[in-house]
């Protein structure tokens, strides 16, 4: 299984930028899908969650300004983030809670990463 994680960059205050992840491979299920990020010197941040059934939530530093989706017939999820903020800026990890049959237990998949770069 793998996730491929595309649509960081850099961008100016205010603006906006939309995450997406997709998971690949032998899939039989996926529960539950997110994002994390981390900034350099800073504890990895959990930003936002989805369940298989469309249940979120998210970090209150990102209430209001991101939207986690997902495409279950795609298997991806998307983080959507608008009025950014230069204390955004920071590299995004998604990840995914994969069953790879119906017999194995959920296991979690991250993708590469990608960086978030907002400037003031």
């Amino acid at each position: 299984v793998q996730l491929q994680a595309s649509g960081g960059g850099l961008v100016q205050a205010g603006g906006s930028l939309r995450l997406s992840c997709a998971a690949s491979g032998s899939i039989f299920s996926i529960n539950d899908m997110g994002w994390y990020r981390q900034a350099p010197g800073k504890q990895r941040e959990l930003v936002a969650t989805i369940t298989s059934g469309g249940i979120t939530n998210y970090a209150d530093s990102v209430k209001g300004r991101f939207t986690i989706s997902r495409d279950n017939a795609k298997n991806t999820v998307y983080l959507q983030m608008i009025s950014l903020k230069p204390e955004d800026t920071a590299v995004y990890s998604c990840f995914a809670y994969v069953k790879r049959s119906y017999y194995l237990p959920s296991i979690d998949y991250w993708g590469q990463g990608t960086q978030v770069t907002v400037s003031s």
